[in-house]
């Protein structure tokens, strides 16, 4: 068993560190139009400052009868570009219109929408390479929240590999099944409960450290399997529950930073704060079941695999873990 997921975990450790060589998480970009009034929208774009190596830059798509008025006021700071200009759309205004961002594809993020109309309402939802445009509805309905808020959790778990490195170590650090889902069920849990509190304004902590101290429990976790031979079962290895569930509730407030670029609407902050949480569970799911079927399809090439690769997704992870925390600590306190 050990060996399967040293086999299946060499391949995702290669492949995760290849796409993530930045120590910031590529932040999803965000367009937003504020009404002011009639016919009249303030826009704001937004986007990283962070951008992957020959992609094309992400360009806000707007209505075409939309007229830019007013030149754009671009302001920087360590993590994004945000720009301001006001368009004028006339009588025909933006409802049943698309807004929405080019060059998703290159890039591999997904942009927030956000409308918001003058009389308070206010509309979102996430586009992707696949759906680079949103037709804005006069008023959004509760399953385009839930479904909008679930493809942002599910986008952002599968796109934090400091995350999946973590679940990756959990699952090495375990021997049974049911250990396996008592402690994925404990991390779960953990990082529920500070994603609630964050969102909810009940807990506030800066971004950064916080950044830091992830990179650091994947390194921990490292720690804890490297040695594992050496000492034996510590602690930690009889109860891996209790990292995980520990460890969790700071993940949660590194999830909480990608919900709060997008804000929760008032009027369904339930919904889209449980479903949020269910698209991080979803890929969080869909993440533990590519490792399992990797092991089975390798299951021949593990058989006859030497002792030596056991050891090496774990040198792997922690040596990420490591590039992590020092570009996140020069960047959060340099």
């Amino acid at each position: 068993m050990a060996r399967g997921f040293a086999i299946a975990g060499i391949l995702f450790a290669l492949l995760g560190g290849a796409t993530t060589s930045y120590a910031h998480p590529m932040a999803p970009a965000l367009i937003e139009l504020s009404e002011r009034e009639d016919g009249r929208f303030r826009v704001k774009w937004r986007q990283s400052i962070y951008k992957l190596a020959g992609t094309a830059d992400k360009v806000p798509l707007l209505p075409d009868h939309c007229e830019a008025v007013t030149p754009a006021d671009v302001l920087e700071d360590d993590n994004s570009l945000t720009a301001y200009w006001d368009v004028d759309c006339g009588v025909t205004g933006i409802v049943d219109q698309p807004v929405g961002v080019d060059g998703l594809a290159d890039t591999r993020t997904d942009a927030l929408v956000r409308i918001i109309f003058a009389d308070g309402r206010t509309v979102r939802s996430v586009v992707s390479a696949d759906a680079p445009t949103f037709v804005i509805p006069q008023r959004e309905s509760r399953w385009a929240v839930g479904l909008s808020y679930a493809n942002l959790g599910f986008e952002h778990i599968l796109s934090g590999a400091d995350h999946l490195l973590f679940v990756f170590g959990l699952m090495l650090l375990v021997v049974s099944t049911r250990s396996l889902l008592i402690t994925i069920t404990a991390f779960t849990v953990g990082h529920s409960v500070t994603l609630s509190l964050a969102m909810l304004g009940l807990a506030q902590v800066p971004s950064r450290p916080v950044e830091v101290l992830i990179a650091a429990s994947v390194f921990v976790l490292a720690v804890e399997l490297a040695g594992r031979s050496q000492r034996g079962e510590s602690l930690l290895s009889r109860r891996p529950w209790l990292m995980s569930g520990l460890f969790g509730l700071l993940h949660g407030l590194g999830f909480a930073g990608a919900l709060r670029e997008v804000g929760l609407p008032e009027h369904e902050i339930p919904l889209s704060l449980f479903s949020f949480n269910v698209g991080i569970e979803v890929g969080q799911i869909a993440f533990v079941a590519a490792i399992l079927v990797l092991q089975r399809l390798f299951a021949r090439l593990i058989d006859r695999s030497p002792a030596w690769t056991q050891p090496v997704p774990i040198y792997i992870m922690g040596s990420l873990a490591a590039m992590w925390m020092i570009e996140r600590s020069l960047a959060a306190f340099g």
